[in-house]
């Protein structure tokens, strides 16, 4: 089994994607600033020290909101931008110590035995706004790259960093999210859980473009997706973009209302769309189900009946 290191390791997908690894016999080392300030990816000698002995990064640090971009564009620079570049050179130079293929593969230097090289490898968490709004549904990992954004701007670049980074021998691989959710733990603002805590306590629920259409993901399936990434990688296998999506349409209001019929409280009421937020987005699974075997399994009402009685749990 392997050691991985996975940048943002305390959020949404990281905390899962975290567990998953342990429970598949990974050896997982957690950086996140949530968790400590001094694992801060803006910080070249921190992220070195990190990496120090494994044989992967999957980096998802980042500004993560797109509203976020918008409001503080110099820290989304910084972060999504410089700070994929810095976990980028710290990855890539696995390297220059042969790299390590597993925990015992690599035991043993001091005793003779040579060290076998293993490429290391490096996967990024991208977002389906790269896409911007797209002119025709669904969308595949070949589409043209139109973002709407700085959120999006800065996870283009990002993607655009990564690319040169595998030609320059690292072997890296991109997967985009759509609209993850699925965790009481997740960013409160975000759409499906700020839904479903409204809902579950009987508040009003604010729709910001009622007729945005979005094609949503749940946590525990991206995770499942992820982890067959990295045991592709970790055996040394290329693998092309990927996007994790389910190949449906829901509308905010159909959110919205889904929401309120799950907890039987909340009110709805529209206002306008964000001018920044893409309009309409459905991703198209076929590229993922080829080349993984995976496809989405939780679909958008199972997910929120879940996330609303989690709430009200809570």
């Amino acid at each position: 089994m392997a050691r991985i290191c996975v940048t943002g390791s305390h959020g949404l997908i990281g905390s899962a994607l975290s567990a998953r690894l342990r429970a598949d016999g990974h050896e997982v080392v957690g950086y996140d600033i949530a968790a400590d300030e001094r694992h801060d990816i803006v910080d070249p000698a921190a992220l070195a020290s990190a990496v120090a002995g494994c044989s992967g990064v999957v980096h998802l640090a980042a500004v993560s909101r797109v509203i976020w971009g918008e409001q503080d564009p110099g820290a989304c620079h910084a972060v999504n931008v410089i700070g994929t570049r810095n976990v980028l050179a710290a990855a890539s130079s696995l390297r220059e110590v042969g790299g390590i293929g597993g925990i015992g593969e690599v035991g043993g230097i001091g005793e003779g035995r040579g060290l076998r090289e293993v490429r290391p490898w490096f996967l990024f968490g991208s977002s389906r706004e790269v896409y911007g709004q797209a002119r025709c549904l669904p969308v595949s990992e070949s589409a043209g790259l139109a973002p709407l954004n700085r959120y999006a701007r800065s996870k283009l670049a990002a993607e655009l960093l990564v690319e040169q980074a595998g030609a320059d021998g690292l072997n890296t691989a991109v997967v985009r999210f759509s609209s993850v959710y699925g965790s009481v733990a997740d960013h409160p603002d975000r759409v499906a859980p700020a839904f479903a805590r409204l809902a579950a306590e009987g508040g009003a629920l604010r729709v910001d473009g009622a007729g945005t259409t979005l094609d949503f993901t749940h946590v525990s399936d991206v995770v499942e997706a992820l982890s067959q990434m990295v045991e592709r990688l970790s055996s040394g296998r290329r693998l092309p973009p990927l996007h994790l999506v389910s190949g449906r349409a829901t509308s905010l209001s159909a959110l919205a209302n889904l929401a309120v019929r799950c907890a039987s409280g909340g009110t709805v009421t529209m206002a306008a769309p964000r001018h920044y937020d893409v309009g309409r987005f459905v991703g198209d699974p076929a590229r993922a189900a080829r080349v993984l075997g995976w496809r989405a399994t939780t679909d958008i009402r199972e997910g929120m009946e879940r996330l609303v009685e989690d709430f009200a749990k809570r």
